[in-house]
């Protein structure tokens, strides 16, 4: 069997659970969230006033620590079915 079709059968992430479904979806928004806010900038900062930068390095803040945690989970995830799926060969 070539390689590449070999490759294109190994499944290479595993199912995706709806606790990682629901990490998945909210570290997605808190990136929109957080790129709306930088854009809508100037009209924010006219709203809230000076608490506008605060706001958006907390948004930062919160997507940091969101994406370590979710690319951990994930990774963590997927190794543990890798290893199962290789012990089922």
């Amino acid at each position: 069997m070539p390689l590449w079709l070999d490759l294109l059968r190994t499944p290479m992430a595993a199912p995706e659970t709806r606790f990682l479904k629901i990490m998945r979806r909210a570290w997605m928004a808190l990136c929109l969230v957080l790129a709306a806010t930088i854009a809508l900038f100037g009209p924010i900062r006219s709203l809230i006033g000076p608490s506008a930068p605060r706001l958006v390095a907390g948004l930062l803040l919160l997507t940091a620590v969101q994406t370590l945690v979710y690319f951990r989970v994930k990774g963590r995830a997927d190794n543990a079915y890798l290893m199962t799926a290789g012990e089922r060969e």
